[in-house]
C-alpha cells in the first residue's frame, strides 16, 4: 500500500487548526464577560457540600473589598474576575476539604424607559437579553423594541432588541459592561394635538377638492 507523508502531515495539521479552533471559540464565549468589578458590583456564592457556609450575594465596598464569608475580607474593585474567582476558589480549599461551589461574578447594570419597574439589576452575563427585561418587569405596551439604546460614559449606542431577542443572545454576546445603562425607547404615538391639527388638515383637503369639483 502506497504511504503518502505529505498527505498525512496535511490531515494532520488541519486537524490540529481545527481543534484549536473549537478552542478559541469556547474560551471567547466564556471568557467575554470576563471584566474588572467596580464599586456596587459583587460576588455570587453558591456552596454545594459545605453545610456550615452560607450562600449568597456579596458585593463590593466603599474600600474596594468583599467580605466573604470565612475568609474575611478580599480586595475586589479593579480586578478581574477570573483571578478573583481563583483566588477565591483558593482560599476555601485551604480550609475545607475539597469543597464545591460556585463563584460568579454580578454586574450592576440599569435599566431604564418604557418598561414596568425600572432600576438597577444585577446580572452575571450568562443570562439572554429576555432575562434582563423580565427582571425589570417586562415592556410597556408603548415600548419600540426596535430601538433600544445602551448609554455608556454619555455615549450611545442603538440595538435592535426584537432581533437580540430572536436571536436569544446572552448578555456578555451583545458587549454589556458593568455600570451600562439601558434604554427602552418609546413607540411614536401622535399626540392629541398633533392629531386634531391631522384632521383639521384632512378636513380642508376634502373641502378644498369639492370646492374645486363644483367649479
Amino acid at each position: 500500500m502506497f504511504y503518502n507523508s505529505k498527505s498525512y502531515e496535511l490531515n494532520s495539521a488541519i486537524k490540529l487548526l481545527f481543534c484549536l479552533f473549537i478552542a478559541w471559540s469556547f474560551l471567547t464565549a466564556t471568557t467575554a464577560f470576563s471584566q474588572p468589578l467596580n464599586l456596587g458590583d459583587g460576588l455570587r456564592l453558591t456552596f454545594y457540600n459545605i453545610s456550615d457556609a452560607e450562600s449568597g450575594d456579596f458585593f463590593v465596598q466603599k474600600n474596594g473589598n468583599i467580605q466573604l464569608p470565612y475568609i474575611g475580607l478580599v480586595q475586589a474593585a479593579g480586578r478581574d474576575f477570573e483571578i478573583l474567582q481563583t483566588e477565591v476558589l483558593e482560599k476555601y480549599k485551604s480550609i475545607y476539604r475539597a469543597p464545591e461551589l460556585t463563584v460568579q461574578p454580578l454586574y450592576k447594570i440599569n435599566v431604564l424607559g418604557e418598561i414596568h419597574k425600572p432600576g438597577m439589576y444585577y446580572v452575571t452575563g450568562v443570562e439572554i437579553f429576555s432575562d434582563l427585561i423580565a427582571m425589570a418587569g417586562g415592556e410597556t405596551q408603548d415600548a419600540n423594541l426596535g430601538k433600544v439604546l445602551i448609554i455608556r460614559n454619555n455615549e450611545k449606542l442603538a440595538i435592535d432588541a426584537k432581533e437580540v431577542l430572536q436571536d436569544g443572545k446572552k448578555l456578555r454576546e451583545i458587549g454589556l459592561q458593568s455600570g451600562d445603562q439601558i434604554y427602552v425607547s418609546r413607540k411614536k404615538i401622535i399626540g392629541f394635538n398633533n392629531a386634531t391639527v391631522l384632521i383639521s388638515l384632512a378636513a380642508l383637503v376634502v373641502t378644498t377638492i369639492g370646492v374645486a369639483s363644483r367649479n
